[in-house]
């Protein structure tokens, strides 16, 4: 399976670019996209995906949310199936997204670990399961993160809203005013070079369960980004998330 790496120069690019050429779960790179593509590389580079004159069989963006539009075009011009791995999109950007979704198929996740997909099933069975409960949201990450609060902390926040339809969302918590029934609150903490943490408190006068997930290394977000490629083969138009992937 040959796989187009926009973003190919970023962090999470990076990653993707080398189980690529380890040929992770048999897939191999064929092309690399990034505004300051290497030089003298042994794959194909480009420096915006207008220039890709290569054959793939699936686009894999880690790039920058303001892509939206310039992904979704080459995905639908080129009939490729499409993994959007970037986060903090506005609602115009979203439709770009949607709009694509009508012609090919797109995997679109807040977060690329089958680890945070799990802890999102498990936030709404508890949620659900415990409906008076009070919930808390606290995400970490590192101090060079620009959105607040993360994407994934967002995914869980939603996710939890799916049990509780009432809940208003507080983001952090200042002043003298005491907790209103029924909101979720949700907390981002940015320190040091953590690759991110993400619990979720569902606590009760008499109990409090804690659901936590903690990424160890960035490879695990690629690891996902991968398998979500490869999930998209023969899948008809439309919007996949990492849910479906767990239920499938």
């Amino acid at each position: 399976m040959r796989i187009i790496v926009n973003g190919s120069n970023g962090r999470m690019g990076r990653e993707v670019v080398k189980m690529l050429l380890d040929g992770v779960r048999g897939c191999t790179l064929a092309a690399a996209v990034d505004i300051n593509p290497p030089a003298a590389e042994s794959y194909p580079t480009f420096s915006s995906l207008e220039k890709v004159n290569v054959d793939a069989d699936c686009l894999v963006d880690f790039s920058h949310h303001s892509a939206a539009l310039a992904v979704a075009n080459f995905a639908v011009s080129s009939g490729l199936p499409a993994v959007i791995a970037t986060t903090g999109q506005t609602e115009e950007e979203l439709s770009y997204i949607k709009k694509a979704a009508e012609s090919v198929p797109v995997f679109f996740s807040a977060n690329m670990s089958l680890g945070v997909a799990l802890l999102a099933e498990l936030a709404r069975l508890t949620a659900k399961t415990m409906p008076d409960a009070d919930i808390e949201i606290i995400e970490t990450h590192h101090n060079r993160k620009l959105d607040a609060p993360s994407g994934t902390a967002l995914l869980l926040a939603n996710e939890i809203k799916k049990v509780r339809e009432d809940a208003d969302f507080v983001y952090g918590r200042s002043g003298q005013q005491k907790r209103n029934e029924g909101e979720i609150g949700i907390h981002a903490v940015r320190m040091g070079n953590i690759v991110g943490i993400h619990e979720i408190r569902v606590g009760t006068d008499t109990q409090t369960i804690t659901l936590k997930h903690e990424a160890h290394s960035r490879a695990l977000f690629a690891e996902g980004a991968l398998a979500a490629a490869v999930f998209l083969q023969d899948k008809p138009c439309g919007i996949y998330n990492m849910s479906d992937m767990v239920k499938s």
